[in-house]
C-alpha cells in the first residue's frame, strides 16, 4: 500500500505521524512556505517539518491542480490519497490519480459545518457533540460519502484552540480504520443528507468584532469559538486620546444570562468595573450580560482587568464596541 498525504494545518501532524508508523506513507504534499508574523519571515509549514524529520519527501506545488503537480502525484504512484486540511480544491484529475481512493479527514460531524470553519463553527453553534468524518473526495466541498467517523462531546467551555487539539488526537483511528477498509474492500460508503448539510465558510479578522446586541450566551460562545484565530475584539472610548481604542477579549468569559439590569441598559453598557472583572450588557435589557476579565489594549500584552485599569479607564455607563462615527 501506498499512501500519499495531502495537508498543511497543524491539525494533521498526529495522522500524518500515524501513517508513517504504518510504513506505507510515501510523501507529503502541502502548501509552500508562507510569510508569518509581524516581521513576515518566509516559514514552513509544521506538516513539513516534521516529514522532513521522517525522511519523507516533500512536494511544495503553488497550485495542486497545475500540470506539473498532476505529473509528480502521478508518478508516486499513490493506491490511497490522504486529505487534511490541505487548503487548496482539488481538481478531478488530482482526484482520479490514486488507484484505491482519494479521502479526506474533516473536523465535522458531516454534513454538519462543511467548509474551513468547522471547528469554530461547532461551538459558535453550541452543538453537544462534533468530531471526524472520514469521507470520499468529490469536486463539491466537504460533500463527498461518509466512510465512518469518530465522536467528541462538547461540555460548553472549550475555545476552538482546545478542540482543534482534541480533534488533531482524534482523528488517526477513523482515518487508519478507514484505511484499512478500503485495502480490504470492505469499506462503509454513506450518502450526506443535503437537507442537514450546514456551511461554515472561511473566517476573516472583521468576524472576530462582537456584536453587543446579540444574548450573552451567543457573545461568550462567539468569544471561544473564535480563540485564537480571529479572536474577539470591540472598541472604548479612550480618556487619554479622545478616540476609540480596540480592545481583544479572551477567554474564559462568566455569563449572566438572567441578571437583572437597569431600565436604560443597553447593547455594550459598562455595568460593573471592578477587580473581578467587567460587566458588559449583552441584547439589551433582557439578553443578560457577561463578565471579561482577560483583555489586551492596543500596544500592550494581554492582562487581567486589574492590570488593565492601572493605565487605562473604562467606568460604568460607557458603551463598548461603536465606532467614534456611530456615537
Amino acid at each position: 500500500m501506498r499512501i500519499v498525504m495531502m495537508a498543511t494545518g497543524d491539525i494533521a501532524l498526529p495522522s500524518l505521524q500515524a501513517l508513517q508508523d504504518t510504513g506505507q506513507l510515501v510523501a507529503l504534499i502541502t502548501q509552500p512556505d508562507r510569510p508569518v508574523g509581524r516581521h513576515q519571515e518566509l516559514t514552513a509549514p509544521r506538516v513539513k517539518q516534521r516529514a522532513i524529520r521522517l525522511g519523507l519527501p516533500v512536494l511544495q506545488p503553488e497550485s495542486v491542480r497545475s500540470p506539473e503537480a498532476l505529473k509528480a502525484l502521478q508518478e508516486l504512484e499513490p493506491d490511497i490519497v490522504v486529505v487534511m486540511a490541505y487548503g487548496q480544491l482539488l481538481s478531478q484529475e488530482v482526484i482520479d490519480v490514486p488507484r484505491i481512493a482519494c479521502i479526506n479527514a474533516h473536523a465535522s460531524l458531516l454534513p454538519r459545518h462543511r467548509g474551513a470553519a468547522c471547528i469554530q463553527a461547532a461551538i459558535e453553534a453550541g452543538d453537544d457533540e462534533t468530531g471526524i468524518s472520514i469521507i470520499h473526495v468529490v469536486k463539491k466541498l466537504d460533500a463527498g460519502d461518509i466512510i465512518c467517523c469518530a465522536r467528541i462531546p462538547l461540555r460548553g467551555t472549550e475555545t476552538a484552540e482546545d478542540l482543534h487539539d482534541a480533534l488533531a488526537e482524534l482523528a488517526p483511528a477513523p482515518l487508519l480504520q478507514a484505511i484499512h477498509g478500503l485495502a480490504c474492500g470492505e469499506a462503509g460508503r454513506t450518502e450526506q443528507d443535503e437537507n442537514l448539510m450546514t456551511y461554515a465558510p472561511k473566517l476573516t479578522r472583521a468576524n472576530g468584532c462582537i456584536d453587543w446586541s446579540q444574548p450573552a450566551f451567543q457573545v461568550a460562545r462567539k468569544i471561544r469559538a473564535y480563540h485564537s484565530w480571529p479572536g474577539s475584539y470591540t472598541f472604548y472610548p479612550s480618556v487619554k486620546s479622545g478616540s476609540d481604542k480596540p480592545l481583544k477579549i479572551f477567554p474564559p468569559v462568566d455569563v449572566f444570562a438572567n441578571m437583572v439590569k437597569p431600565l436604560d441598559a443597553t447593547p455594550g453598557m459598562v455595568l460593573e468595573a471592578g477587580s473581578e472583572g467587567l460587566i458588559v450588557s449583552c441584547g439589551g435589557v433582557h439578553g443578560g450580560a457577561i463578565r471579561i476579565s482577560t483583555l489586551q489594549p492596543p500596544g500592550a500584552r494581554k492582562m487581567n482587568v486589574e492590570s488593565f485599569f492601572a493605565g487605562h479607564k473604562i467606568i460604568p455607563g460607557m458603551i463598548l464596541g461603536m465606532s467614534d462615527a456611530e456615537r
